[in-house]
């Protein structure tokens, strides 16, 4: 009886312990994949939709108001209008088409673009067309413009978002500092779980995602980071001399990131933290739209800062020269349709 015992025993480990090797054998462990790290080596190459590297070539793409006019004239340009149905109704661009941030790659693939020299998304302001029109660009659409200061460049009639933003604009001059702030060390990049292996996967998940998510989330008013400097990591998304250049100063505690430098996997990107908001200003707050657009693709909790400059510093701007300035000037008076 002992000895049948022993050997039902002797043959169930055998058993268990045969199966066990054949589950490690036919069911090796899923390689687990970095999605942010294929998405940014993609978006960098020329394998990606554009063919290079967005960030660091055409960052920002910017029309004005007279060149939409004149191909508007020829039949040339496709205009997407993505402020709100009641308020493009109130008065547009003829033949422009008015159309939701979350539709614009989806209302996109429906044109036939060989029919056009160019498409300008024309928002208010023009931050929120940087915002769609980075990500159209990003996917391959080499067309796409955002129509710099928006509708306020197009006529005065809907000039106010800029003409009270730059009203307001000295608020923070007297806060500006000299001070350099010096990048952290490098972190890793942010988690993505789209689930997806390959970059032109990942890249649709993450640009769809971003597009439902809107603008907002995307965008900070001066007031709010103001409010609480230590909460975000500030960029100061202009050149390094002028970051420097005590006369205009930079928000306390911005670190300098060159424009088309910086923000490569090489360079500076990782030194961006995943554990609070990174806040990108330029002059203007179009193209940090641009930028912010593209760090969020890649799980960054990034925002740009609404006006840039304009809304903080603005008589420092004009009295300086060569930065990027909204005025008077800029409304063009030109013709709409309601």
């Amino acid at each position: 009886m002992k000895q049948f015992k022993f050997l039902f025993y002797a043959l169930f480990f055998m058993l268990f312990a045969v199966t066990a090797c054949n589950n490690d054998d036919d069911t090796p462990p899923a390689e687990e994949v970095n999605e942010a790290e294929v998405l940014v080596n993609y978006l960098e190459s020329t394998s990606s939709p554009l063919g290079k590297d967005f960030v660091a070539s055409d960052l920002p793409t910017i029309m004005t108001a007279a060149d939409v006019k004149t191909l508007n004239e020829t039949g040339k340009v496709y205009i997407m209008d993505i402020r709100s149905a009641a308020d493009f109704a109130l008065g547009h661009i003829k033949n422009a088409k008015n159309v939701a941030v979350a539709d614009v790659l989806t209302h996109i693939k429906t044109i036939n673009m060989a029919s056009y020299d160019k498409v300008a998304i024309v928002c208010y302001t023009g931050q929120t067309a940087g915002f769609a029109a980075s990500l159209l660009r990003i996917m391959g659409y080499s067309k796409v413009f955002s129509m710099k200061w928006g509708m306020c460049a197009w006529h005065t009639d809907f000039a106010g978002r800029w003409n009270t933003a730059i009203a307001n604009g000295n608020a923070y001059a007297s806060q500006f500092v000299a001070t350099e702030t010096a990048k952290g060390a490098k972190n890793s990049l942010p988690k993505l779980s789209t689930g997806k292996k390959t970059g032109a996967e990942i890249l649709e998940a993450r640009v769809a995602a971003v597009l439902t998510e809107g603008f907002t989330p995307a965008s900070i008013s001066n007031a709010t980071v103001f409010g609480s400097l230590s909460t975000y990591h500030v960029v100061n998304y202009w050149p390094a001399a002028q970051y420097a250049d005590a006369a205009l100063g930079h928000v306390p505690g911005a670190m300098q990131y060159e424009p088309k430098v910086s923000m490569k996997f090489a360079a500076d990107l990782t030194t961006l933290p995943t554990n609070k908001p990174v806040v990108v200003y330029c002059y203007t707050g179009q193209t940090s739209a641009f930028l912010a657009a593209y760090l969020r693709l890649l799980g960054y909790d990034a925002k740009s800062l609404l006006y840039g400059t304009n809304g903080m510093i603005y008589d420092k701007m004009v009295a300086k020269g060569g930065m990027t300035v909204f005025s008077a000037g800029e409304i063009k008076g030109y013709d709409y349709e309601k």
